[in-house]
């Protein structure tokens, strides 16, 4: 029986990484959240989450400036599961994309999950109500 159990709960390659979900309305969360872009993101992504100018366009170096994460950009097109893996592991990662050149760090290492999780939430704290509530309905549709 505990061979069993231990098979479900872990499942056949190990634990898997538990879902996070971003939680805008989290004061205490989202709070940190600012201080956390402000420190490791605002550098390319903008203080006032506007991205970087020609985002859409692969620079000289083949890789796409920062996007906004303002309601211009497309952040809230991704659920939260896809977001907290794209800033823990990196896009190629996250998007199974083996050679994809990104100037996007990894955090994994740098901020911890809550961190990870309070700068995504701040972030979503921002967007006006008609996109946080899309972004809402995309994670009901994915499951989340």
């Amino acid at each position: 029986m505990t061979v069993i159990v231990a098979y479900v709960l872990w499942g056949a390659g190990g634990p898997a990484e538990p879902v996070y979900r971003l939680r805008p309305d989290d004061i205490r969360l989202t709070a940190m959240g600012q201080r956390v872009y402000s420190a490791q993101c605002a550098a390319c992504h903008g203080a006032r989450l506007e991205g970087q100018a020609n985002w859409r366009e692969r620079g000289l170096d083949g890789k796409l400036p920062a996007p906004p994460h303002d309601a211009s950009g497309h952040t809230w097109h991704h659920d939260d599961e896809l977001l907290f893996r794209i800033t823990k592991h990196g896009v190629a990662k996250a998007a199974n994309l083996k050679d994809y050149a990104s100037a996007m760090p990894a955090y994994d290492g740098v901020l911890s999950d809550e961190e990870i999780v309070a700068a995504l939430s701040w972030i979503k704290s921002q967007w006006p109500a008609q996109i946080r509530s899309r972004h809402d309905d995309l994670n009901r549709a994915n499951g989340r």
